[in-house]
């Protein structure tokens, strides 16, 4: 028979095992277009101002650059789900926007989400 301390370990084990499965499941059915909502929400939550320059308007994604303790950043959004945020005619936003970055991965900035917008409309 074995020691009562081998059954602990192997229930245990088998806990977070099971845990870990759950938790990978569960990620799996988020979808891409939730997955990014969430993220926006993160940035407009937690995010810090800062000011930028939108340079370009693809169809439904706005390329824009920024600094940020003296590193410049160049990034694009994609605004297809949030496009209701965007005036009918987008040529006027070239220009100075300001934006939201996480502090700890300045990278990951928004320039506009569902209930916020840095955008300068003229």
């Amino acid at each position: 028979m074995p020691p009562a301390r081998f059954l602990w370990s192997a229930a245990g084990l088998l806990c977070v095992a099971s845990a870990a499965a759950l938790v990978a499941a569960r990620r799996l059915r988020i979808s891409p277009e939730e997955r990014e909502r969430r993220r926006r929400e993160l940035i407009n939550r937690e995010g810090r101002l800062a000011d930028g320059a939108i340079t370009d308007i693809d169809g439904t994604v706005i390329f824009y650059t920024y600094v940020v303790r003296g590193v410049e950043y160049s990034a694009t959004q994609d605004i297809s789900g949030i496009s209701a945020s965007l005036p009918a005619d987008p040529a006027g936003l070239p220009g100075p926007v300001t934006l939201k970055y996480l502090p700890r991965n300045p990278a990951n900035s928004i320039v506009v989400c569902e209930s916020w917008s840095g955008l300068r409309i003229r």
